[in-house]
Order: structure tokens, then C-alpha cells, then sequence
């Protein structure tokens, strides 16, 4: 038996992240603008699908052109899972992440801006729905195209193990970058916003954007992997006693960690001060992963001389993306940022 990934066909795995009763899947290149079509069939990008809803889902790219590096020693089979019944929203998730994407949504005002979302999960699985694409459709109404980032996950037999996401995260910024003219982006307004687990994974690109963490694949791994901005929503952020998310950092770091493997995976030990500018939003009732970490975070990034903001709502618990079920309040986030961003020319005002 091969210990290669379990995804036979590059297409049905892809079809597996994307699989939803109400989107309409045309055919691998089939409805790509031309300059899209060239760029994945010269395996810049990778595969590349399209999607349509009436929300329309854009385009989803392979974050490598092959499959992901280390992959040797992989034998999980990606798999999507319905997490809620709601028939307005369905709110899904990714298991086990063989094929790591990006999926496009383009705005109808586009401004310029490109963010790449990364989801939450406790690094068990990867939130797609509610804390995805529901946020990006948020933003393209704001004039921000938006990637939402499908990562692999640190205990699913990588090589690279807990550097594995970040591995997928550094190669998505550069290929945005790369490819910013022919989405019609500015390659210098490129940023980053992440929430619980994925919030971790945002703060580590935002900290680690220079580590170097895979072998140069082209041309675009000579491109910076630095965001331009970060926004961490009720992120994980540390692995110290007493603050960590400890599911986090079990599936990150295994069950008995070291003091020096718990200090490089924790986000706000050694900020440095090319660090990019910074949002961060929590609840002070978060239940799941502790406000410490948001005010660790700020504090780092103060002492660094980052720039940041940082609002904690009085309530409203943990995982609640755009709004919360408990407290109305945290519904103001989302102005709270694009304000923010606007004052750092990162939004143009429309």
C-alpha cells in the first residue's frame, strides 16, 4: 500500500472541500476567465475548479502545484463534515486536509485589498463555513477579495509536523502576491485574518513570515510571506500553562512539550518589529481559550513597537464569527475593523 495521501484524483479530492448540495461544480478550467485558465493549467497555481451560488463562489486553487511537501508518511483521507442543520447556513468543516486551497470570492467594488482567511478548529479540523466563507462574503461586499485558506493540520502524520499549516499559509500570501495583477490586486495591500486556532496560525504568519519552512517550489517562493496587516479574532495564541488552549497546543505539540517547544510555537514570544500592524478582537466570557491570550498578544506587540489595537467585548463566548448568539454587542467588530484598516491605507474609503 502506498503511504502517499489518500487522494487518487486531484479533482475528487477537491470536490470533497467543495461539495455542496447548492453549488452548481463546471468543470476543471471550464469557466475560468482566460488569464486564470493559463495560470492554473501552467501549474502556477495549481488545480483549479469554479463553483457558482448565488452568493457567487469563486474560484478554488491548490495551494501546491503537486502535492504538499512531506507528505510521505500521510495516510488520513480528507473528508467534509456538517456541523450544523440550519437550512439558511450550513456550517461545515474539514477533516483531515490532503489538498490544501484557496478559495477566491470577489468583490463586485473591488478596492484593491485582498485578505487571506484562515479558520479555526483547535488544529482538529478547519472551519470553512462560519468562520470562511461567511466571512468572506462579508468583505467582498467591503470591496476586499477574499482567499479562504484549507490547511493541512500538525498531527496528520506531515513532515514538517506543526510547521505544516504555516507551510501552507507562507506559500498562499506569495501566491497572492504573485499572481495580484492578473486578480487585479495591489500586492502591497495583502492581509491576513484569522480566528481561535487559525487566529494562532495568522499570528504565526504575521511573527514567522521569514522562517523558512519548505524548499523553493518557483518563482514565487522568492516573494515575501509577509501580511500587511493582521486581524486575530478570540485567537489562540501562547502555549504557556495556565493561558494555552490546550487541545490547540495537544494537537500542535504532542502531550508533554518542552519549555523551549512551547516558547517558538507561542505566537507572542520573540515579536519582531517587522511585524505588521494588528486587530485584535475577543470575549473577556470566552469559555474555550482565554482572554490572556489576546492581552499577551497586545502587550508583545506594544513592547515591539507594532502598532495594534485591541477590543475585548464583555460578553459573548467563543467561536462567534460575525456575531454572537449571547451578546449582540460583539456584532460590532467588523465596522470596528474596516475603520481600523482604513486608518493604516489598507481600505480605500467608497
Amino acid at each position: 500500500m502506498s503511504n502517499r495521501p489518500k487522494h487518487k484524483d486531484h479533482t475528487q479530492a477537491m470536490e470533497r472541500v467543495i461539495s455542496r448540495r447548492e453549488f452548481i461544480h463546471t468543470g476543471v478550467f471550464a469557466s475560468l476567465p482566460p488569464v486564470l485558465a493559463a495560470c492554473a493549467s501552467s501549474g502556477k497555481l495549481g488545480a483549479a475548479r469554479t463553483s457558482e451560488t448565488v452568493e457567487s463562489m469563486g474560484t478554488v486553487l491548490n495551494v501546491w502545484p503537486s502535492s504538499p511537501p512531506g507528505g510521505e508518511n500521510v495516510t488520513v483521507t480528507q473528508a467534509e463534515v456538517e456541523r450544523s442543520k440550519d437550512p439558511t447556513f450550513r456550517d461545515v468543516a474539514v477533516v483531515n486536509t490532503t489538498t490544501p486551497t484557496l478559495t477566491l470570492f470577489r468583490s463586485n467594488k473591488p478596492s484593491g485589498a485582498s485578505m487571506l482567511i484562515i479558520p479555526g478548529g483547535g488544529y482538529r479540523h478547519v472551519a470553512v463555513g462560519k468562520e470562511g466563507y461567511q466571512i468572506a462574503r462579508w468583505l467582498t461586499n467591503e470591496g476586499i477579495a477574499a482567499f479562504v485558506l484549507l490547511y493541512r493540520l500538525p498531527a496528520d502524520g506531515w513532515t514538517a509536523g506543526p510547521d505544516a499549516p504555516l507551510q501552507d499559509a507562507q506559500r498562499a500570501v506569495r501566491l497572492i502576491r504573485s499572481h495580484a495583477t492578473q486578480f487585479g490586486l495591489d500586492p502591497a495591500r495583502v492581509g491576513v485574518m484569522g480566528f481561535s486556532a487559525g487566529g494562532h496560525l495568522a499570528a504565526r504568519l504575521a511573527t514567522r513570515f521569514d522562517l523558512k519552512t519548505y524548499t523553493a517550489l518557483d518563482d514565487a517562493d522568492a516573494i515575501s510571506a509577509r501580511p500587511d496587516l493582521a486581524a486575530l479574532g478570540y485567537p489562540v495564541i501562547s502555549f504557556r500553562e495556565g493561558v494555552a488552549h490546550m487541545g490547540s497546543r495537544t494537537k500542535m505539540l504532542g502531550t508533554n512539550p518542552d519549555a523551549d517547544r512551547i516558547k517558538e510555537y507561542s505566537a507572542e514570544m520573540d515579536m519582531p518589529h517587522a511585524t505588521p500592524p494588528c486587530f485584535l478582537m475577543c470575549a473577556a466570557d470566552d469559555p474555550v481559550v482565554s482572554v490572556e491570550n489576546s492581552l499577551l498578544m497586545f502587550r508583545s506587540l506594544r513592547e515591539a513597537r507594532v502598532p495594534a489595537t485591541l477590543h475585548v467585548f464583555e460578553s459573548g463566548g467563543h467561536g462567534f464569527g460575525l456575531q454572537s448568539a449571547t451578546d449582540p454587542s460583539v456584532a460590532a467588530w467588523p465596522g470596528l475593523f474596516l475603520e481600523w484598516s482604513r486608518r493604516h491605507q489598507f481600505m480605500t474609503t467608497h
